[in-house]
Parts: structure tokens; C-alpha cells; sequence
């Protein structure tokens, strides 16, 4: 049941993005002259008289005075001049285009080539712009500039097309209309001069416009535009969730860079686009090193499928044919499109050619096998060209290995006796297998046969072998040689893709770990940056935003280097260096997307590589998207932390305000009422009565103090603005202080005070210590019983809590234990914070919560610590002050 709801969510997904942006009409024909482009300015013109907004971006009229009539009424804009080797080009403006930005653009001709210089190097990238940009566009466009129709169009006329459009601008149309001419109105056309000069069309006649080939491309024509408009059919059924529809299912093109890749890609692309299905072309490296012509053709053949809209990945694995099948297992995989390769008669007689094994063990897969015998044997010409697959190094290899046991056996068989010297030679061909290529193993393989047949089988110095049983053990030999050493060569294969693998997963590994400790964008940024020197070998650089590099030697950013980076930031799209896009620069930018683009990546090559491989850029783009998810991950952390600090803040404002509320206005309200009652009835009071408000005027004011003194030492502490004013003081003169100090606020109040003896004064700032005792002693007497004496003890201990001792890591303890209710142990370390308030806890409904924190506050300024332990035989809390020992500098007084 997902399936159905996978495949309308799909379809759901790409009309919405396809009409987020402009909207794209398309005037296809079969070939030049059958009136695209009348057509289009003819449905302009229409809309024009409308109300639309319609401007002609650029229209190719050939002379042709019916075309150019269209034309008026209509706004043109200005063509950009372009200097090319001291020629004026006139091309499309495009930003003129984009800042005039009108309802509908008509560009014609989408396959042509701009000219050098200009933002991008084909015109279907200009209208991909303004489509990115809300401007719908109308452009018109033959059948044979279709990039996966290329092959087609070849077989079909003879001629190679090299201004294409890839399908996946295709994939953007909102309509399109098939301009149709039957095959002779358009040969009369052509005659009549209506399509090209008489010259051109004469010749055009010849060759390319023969009525065969016009009625093929007629047929191709009508077929493509059939197909388009079934795809929107089906995308319309899938998003109404109608049933009967068939699911989509991926293709699968395997390539090897042999001479056929680029046509296979466009089989996989025209298969996929009837299946309505994603598609991706993949190559296996099992270790064998691919040569320079190969490697290019798998270069070119993935950037063909990037262009039609594929996907590209490279395998690794010792079997092509388990490589294959698990990436089709696991990405949903239907059918498998391959190549016809030359296949040994060995290897079909034992059912192991790639066929056979696909067939065999794919049952379940559907599978095309394209047989390209022209291309295969250009490839083959090719590759006989270049020098063969056996190079010089692995020859003289070969003659070294079988010249050194060569004489290790004359050696062995002189000084040690032996007769049997056949594993001499065999641990050779092995040794030369794991260091080079088969080839080279077969190469070394005979060699060692012919030497050990020369040198050690009677009778010696000669070819010939006189005993029965000395040409089985040469054949036994050489049949173990050969067989050692394709099994040394193939498991040297498998161990180089390992390690290619290995080096592509450790690198990912690498960045993901310096990722994960990141704390911030900047070491992200940081990380990343470094992450990708070392993987890649290049220059990098990673920036977020708007933001870039500064002018500087290492990054060395000009204004074509910066254009790159602002329109892969705008547009998603990698630009610059390796692209059709701003390829003048010297960087090849990426965007960093998650979503949204937070930034690019910029990695500048050696000036002598002059092309990325497929393994470069897969590592690449993989990177780049773990840096943009870490980009977001980072700024989503900062997000929250910056909800949580402005949370804590209004929770401690709040807290401010009620505390404010209450405890300024009690007091205030006592003080007011005791005035106004020595105003009002001063002369109806007794002596008694009146100095009985007056001191509950000086206690409730002296109660106003503290609460603003409070304030103020918390506002200093949290600015670190606390300075210390260290002196020396007895202990008992401090106790003394804040026990008197109380009493004259609470003289019911009760004290146990114990000392212990040869307490020494201590180091430390008098008034705030003897601050922070008053607040743990006043909270402790608040929730004592009535009757019930505060304990004090005081004694020196050292660090680790042992007995005292001399050691001169000591400390000053002092306990103070109450006998009230006691505090919960969940709660105990909450009592310090601002404005923290329990009703069982030691603050009750009238402290102002500041105390303890206060208390914290100056205690921590001394190094020393307070903490909430529970009280003894059950009751009560005792708050425990630690002060480290000090001493003054050797300078002080």
C-alpha cells in the first residue's frame, strides 16, 4: 500500500516544483523551415493584443519577410554585443532580460551555442534561468537537437548533431506543440528558397532534406511529442491517486568505456523516459586500472547523463556482475541495460561471460543487452593504436622476474641439489601478477615455461624434451603458473578496489568526525575547508552566505571566480571551472544545499587537470552535502540555544518583576503606614507607641536596604564586576559580625557557635564573606523553629575532606545547620539559582531568592564552593562553605 501513496507523492512533488518557476512552451519540428518560429511569434503576437506582457528576447528570422512581419508591435530587446578574436557577436542578453522581467520571454533557436565569453555556453541554460526566475518562456526547436535522440538522428541522416538540449530541459514543459509540415510542402519550401540561399539549399537537398530522412524525423517528430504528452498524462492520473497506473521502477545502464558508453546512456534515457522512471548510469572498477582513452570516454558518458536529467555512480567490487545486482537490490532496480561485449569462447562454455551471469542470477530483473558491433570495433582499432594493453615497464618486469629465477634455481640446484626448480619459477609469475597486470603474468608465465624448459629439463640448452614424464611436469607447469597468476592478479584487482573504496569511505569519515566536534559555524567552515585539501589535492574554500574570501595569495578570488560563486549561490547549480556555466573561471563551485543553499564550496585544481574524474566529483558533491547538513545542524543548535538563553531570560525577568513587586512593596507599605500613623495620631499616642513605629520605620527601611544591596551585588556579579579587597581577618571576628548584625533584626534568634582551636585569620575580602554568612545564616534562622539554636561549626580540613593536617592544601569549613522541614534532595542543588522559591525549600514565601545566589556569588570569587547537604538525625539542611587557604602575594603589605 505505500507504493500507490510513494508514487502520487512523487508526482504531487514534481508538478509543484515545475510550477514554482516559469513556465516553459516548446515549438517542435521535424527540421528547419516547417514554421516554428511563426508559429511562436504568431501565438506572441495574439497574446500580445491580449494584454500580455510579451518581449523577444532573440529570433533568428533568415530573411524571411512573413517571420519578420510578426515582429511588429511586439517589443524586441537589444542584443548584447560580444567581442570574439576581433569580431562583434550579437547574443541574447540575458540579464536585460531578467531586469526587465516580463510575463512571457520568447527565445528562439534553444540549442544554439552563445559565444565565447558569454554566462553560459548554450542557450537552453539562459532559458533554465529565467524559468528559475518566474518568466515563462516560449523558444522553439528541431527533433535532431534532442540529446537523447542523437544516435537516432545519426543512423537515420548520416549527419552528428553537436548542439544539443539534454531531456531534463524537457522535463520542465509546461506544453508543447508539434509545428507539422508533410515532407514535400517542405522540400517545395526549401526550393523556393524559402528555408536557406539557393546554394545551401541545394546541397541541403542532397543530403540532409531527402524525403527518407524528412519523413523518419516527421515520424521521430510526432513520436516524442506522444510520448511528452502521455508523461504529463501519467503525472496527472499519479496525482489524483488514480488507479491502474504502473509504479515506477529504476533503470539500470552499466558502462565500461569501450567505445559505446554515450550511446548506451542515451538508450537508458529514452527506455527510462517511456517507463517514466529514474534512471542511473554506474561503471565498476574492480581494481584494474582504466586507461587514459577509457577513462575519458566514462567522463564524457557521465556528463551526458547528468546533462539528461541521470544519475552517476561509481561501483567497487571484485565481480562486476555482484556489483551490479546489489546496487539494483538496493535502489529499487527493474532493468539493467548493458552493452554486448566480446565474450571468450572459454568463458561462454563455462556460462561466465557478463551475460550469461546476469541471466543466471538476476532472473528477476529485466534485461537489455544493445549491441553496438561498429562502436566496439573503433574501440578495439583504438586501443591497438594506443600500444596495446602490455606496456614496456610490465615487460622488462617480465624478463626480470623469469632472468632472477633463472639464477636463484641454477643457484639453488648447485649448491642446495635440488631437482625440482618449477616452484622457483612459479613464486615469479605470482610475484609479477601482484605487482602489475595479467597481461604481464601471462607474459612472465611463458617466459619462466620456455626458461625452465631450457635451462632445467634434460636435455638442457635446448627446447626439446626427450621424456614422457618431462613434458607432463613443463605442461603441469605451466598450467600452475598460468592459474597462480591469475589468481594473484585478480586478487591484487580486488585489494585496489578496496582501497579506492576505503580512501573514498575514510575521507567521508574524516570530515564526518571533524563535523560532529564541531562547536560553531567556524570550525565547521574550518573543518570543512581542511577536509577537502587533503581528499581532493586542491585549493578550497568554503563560504557561507553572501559572504567570500577577500583578495588574498591564497585564494586569489577574481571578478569571473566571484560571478561563478554568486550564481551557484542563486541558482543551486554547480558553476565555473568543469561547466558549461562562467567556465572561465579558474574555480569549480558547488552549492552547499540541504534544503536551501547556505553557501558554496570552491575547489581550484592544478592548472594540468584538465578534467575531473567520475571519483573525484562523486567525493566532492559528497562532501559539500555533509558540510551543508552540518551548516544546518550548527545553525539549528544556535537557534536553540538562543530560544533557550532568551527563554531563561524572560523566566528570570518575570522573576525580577515579582520579586520586585513583593518585596519592595512590603516593606514600602509598613514604612508608609507607620508614618502615616505618627502623622495622623501622633498626638493621641503614648512615647512607647510612637518609638514603636519609628523602629519599624529604621527596620522595614533597613529591610529595603538589603534587598537593594542584594540587587546591586547580583548585578555585579553577573557583569564580573565583584572586586576583591583581600585583608587579613580572624575567623571568630567574622562569625561574630553576622551573628551580631542579625540579632539586631531577629533578637529572638538562638546561636551554637563552635570554633575549633588554633584557627588562623584568613585571606580573604572581610565584607563580602561576612555578606554571604549573614544571607546562609539569616535563611537558616528563618525556617528554625521558635526556641531552636542555629549550629555553627567551623574548622580547617583539607581539600579532599580528610582530618586536619599540615599539608598546605587546606580549607576553611564552616557548617550551618538549621532544624527546619529540610529540602528534598532533587531540590537541593536548585536552591542556588536566582529567584528559585519552594515553600518546603530555604527560601519560603517571603525570601526574595537572591540570598544563596548571592552567597554562591561571593563564595566562588574566593575559589572556595557551597553547597546543600541534608541535616542531622533527619532535620533540617546544613549549608556547607568551603574557602580555599590563600595567601597574600610576596609584595603585598
Amino acid at each position: 500500500m505505500t507504493e500507490p501513496r510513494e508514487t502520487q507523492a512523487n508526482a504531487l512533488l514534481d508538478t509543484l516544483q515545475r510550477e514554482r518557476g516559469g513556465q516553459l512552451k516548446v515549438f517542435l519540428g521535424a527540421a528547419p523551415g516547417v514554421g516554428k518560429t511563426y508559429a511562436m511569434l504568431a501565438r506572441a503576437a495574439e497574446l500580445k493584443r491580449q494584454g500580455s506582457d510579451v518581449v523577444v528576447g532573440v529570433v533568428e528570422t533568415h530573411g524571411r519577410r512573413e517571420t519578420a512581419a510578426l515582429l511588429e508591435g511586439l517589443e524586441v530587446l537589444p542584443r548584447k554585443a560580444v567581442e570574439h578574436r576581433g569580431h562583434r557577436l550579437d547574443e541574447f542578453d540575458l540579464d536585460a532580460m531578467l531586469a526587465r522581467k516580463p510575463r512571457i520571454a520568447l527565445i528562439d533557436e534553444l540549442a544554439h551555442r552563445n559565444a565565447p565569453g558569454s554566462r553560459h555556453e548554450r542557450r537552453w541554460q539562459d532559458v533554465v534561468e529565467l524559468l528559475d526566475a518566474g518568466i515563462d518562456v516560449y523558444t522553439t526547436i528541431n527533433i535532431q537537437h534532442l540529446e537523447s535522440l542523437n544516435d537516432v538522428v545519426y543512423r537515420i541522416t548520416g549527419v552528428r548533431v553537436s548542439e544539443t538540449v539534454p531531456d531534463s530541459v524537457f522535463d520542465r514543459l509546461r506544453d508543447i506543440v508539434l509545428v507539422d509540415l508533410p515532407p514535400r510542402e517542405l522540400i517545395e519550401r526549401l526550393q523556393q528558397g524559402k528555408v536557406y540561399v539557393p546554394e545551401q539549399a541545394a546541397h541541403a537537398l542532397q543530403a540532409f532534406f531527402s524525403p527518407s530522412n524528412l519523413t523518419a524525423l516527421r515520424e521521430l517528430a510526432m513520436q516524442t511529442a506522444a510520448d511528452r504528452v502521455g508523461s504529463d498524462l501519467r503525472e496527472a492520473q499519479f496525482a489524483r491517486g488514480l488507479p491502474g497506473v504502473p509504479l515506477r521502477r529504476g533503470v539500470l545502464v552499466a558502462i565500461d568505456g569501450r567505445g559505446q558508453s554515450e550511446y548506451l546512456v542515451r538508450v537508458a534515457r529514452r527506455l527510462a523516459e517511456r517507463r517514466d522512471a529514474p534512471w542511473t548510469v554506474v561503471t565498476v572498477q574492480s581494481g584494474k586500472p582504466a586507461g587514459a582513452a577509457q577513462q575519458l570516454e566514462l567522463d564524457h558518458a557521465f556528463a551526458l547523463a547528468r546533462r539528461l536529467g541521470g544519475m552517476t555512480e561509481v561501483l567497487h567490487g571484485g565481480s562486476i556482475v555482484e556489483a551490479l545486482l546489489d546496487h539494483a537490490a538496493r535502489s529499487g532496480i527493474s532493468a539493467i541495460v548493458i552493452g554486448r561485449t566480446r565474450e571468450r569462447p572459454i568463458a561462454r562454455l563455462l556460462n561466465r561471460t557478463l551475460t550469461q551471469q546476469l541471466i543466471q542470477r538476476g532472473a528477476h530483473y529485466e534485461l537489455t543487452i544493445v549491441s553496438t558491433p561498429a562502436a566496439r570495433a573503433r574501440s578495439r582499432r583504438s586501443l591497438r593504436e594506443l600500444g596495446g594493453s602490455l606496456g614496456a615497464r610490465d615487460a622488462t618486469l617480465a624478463l626480470m622476474a623469469t632472468a632472477l629465477a633463472t639464477a636463484f634455481g641454477w643457484a639453488v640446484e648447485r649448491w642446495a641439489g635440488l631437482d625440482d626448480l618449477s616452484a622457483v619459477f612459479i613464486v615469479a609469475v605470482v610475484i609479477i601478477a601482484a605487482r602489475t597486470r595479467m597481461t604481464a603474468a601471462v607474459l612472465a608465465a611463458g617466459l619462466c615455461f620456455l626458461a625452465y624448459n631450457f635451462f632445467f629439463i634434460e636435455p638442457r640448452m635446448t627446447f626439446f624434451i626427450g621424456a614422457r614424464q618431462g613434458v607432463a611436469t613443463v605442461l603441469l607447469f605451466l598450467v600452475a603458473a598460468l592459474v597462480a597468476g591469475r589468481l594473484a592478479s585478480k586478487l591484487r584487482m580486488q585489494v585496489l578496489a578496496l582501497r579506492a573504496s576505503n580512501a573514498h569511505a575514510t575521507a567521508l569519515q574524516t570530515l564526518g568526525r571533524q563535523l560532529a566536534s564541531a562547536a560553531d559555524l567556524g570550525q565547521v567552515v574550518k573543518a570543512g575547508r581542511d577536509a577537502l585539501k587533503r581528499a581532493l589535492e586542491a585549493d578550497a574554500i568554503v563560504a557561507l552566505g553572501d559572504a567570500l574570501p577577500e583578495r588574498d595569495a591564497s585564494t586569489n578570488l577574481d571578478d569571473k571566480d566571484r560571478a561563478a560563486a554568486d550564481w551557484t549561490r542563486k541558482h543551486g547549480q554547480p558553476a565555473g571551472r568543469y561547466t558549461d556555466t562562467l567556465a572561465g573561471s579558474a574555480w569549480w563551485f558547488l552549492p552547499l544545499a540541504a534544503g536551501k543553499v547556505t553557501g558554496v564550496v570552491g575547489l581550484r585544481f592544478p592548472a594540468q587537470t584538465s578534467r575531473l574524474g567520475a571519483e573525484q566529483r562523486r567525493l566532492a558533491e559528497a562532501m559539500a552535502d555533509d558540510i551543508a547538513q552540518a551548516v544546518v545542524r550548527t545553525r539549528l543548535v544556535a537557534d536553540l540555544e538562543d530560544a533557550r538563553v532568551s527563554g531563561e531570560s524572560e523566566r528570570l525577568r518575570s522573576a525580577l518583576l515579582s520579586s520586585v513587586s513583593h518585596d519592595l512593596r512590603s516593606p514600602l507599605a509598613s514604612i508608609i503606614g507607620a508614618a502615616s500613623s505618627l502623622d495622623l495620631y501622633s498626638g493621641a499616642m503614648d512615647a512607647a507607641d510612637r518609638r514603636s513605629l519609628l523602629e519599624t520605620i529604621r527596620m522595614e527601611g533597613e529591610r529595603l536596604d538589603r534587598y537593594i544591596q542584594n540587587l546591586l551585588d547580583m548585578t555585579r556579579l553577573g557583569h564580573g564586576g565583584l572586586a576583591l579587597n583581600r585583608d587579613w581577618i580572624g575567623v571568630d571576628e567574622l562569625i561574630g559580625s553576622a551573628v551580631t548584625r542579625l540579632q539586631r533584626y531577629q533578637p529572638q534568634a538562638r546561636f551554637d557557635v563552635s570554633l575549633a582551636d588554633g584557627l588562623e585569620p584568613i585571606w580573604v575580602h572581610p565584607a563580602l564573606i561576612e555578606q554571604a554568612l549573614f544571607n546562609v545564616i539569616e535563611n537558616a534562622c528563618k525556617f528554625s523553629p521558635a526556641g531552636a539554636a542555629v549550629a555553627i561549626d567551623v574548622r580547617r580540613v583539607d581539600l579532599e575532606g580528610g582530618a586536619l593536617g599540615s599539608s598546605p592544601e587546606q580549607a576553611l569549613r564552616i557548617d550551618v545547620r538549621d532544624r527546619g522541614p529540610g529540602i528534598p534532595a532533587e531540590e537541593r542543588a536548585r536552591i542556588f539559582d536566582m529567584f528559585y522559591s519552594v515553600e518546603r525549600g530555604d527560601r519560603g514565601s517571603h525570601g526574595t531568592g537572591l540570598g544563596l545566589a548571592i552567597c554562591r556569588g561571593m563564595i566562588g570569587a574566593h575559589g572556595g564552593s557551597v553547597e546543600a547537604l541534608p541535616g542531622t538525625a533527619g532535620r533540617g539542611t546544613t549549608i556547607r562553605i568551603t574557602l580555599p587557604h590563600a595567601e597574600p602575594p610576596p609584595n603585598s603589605p
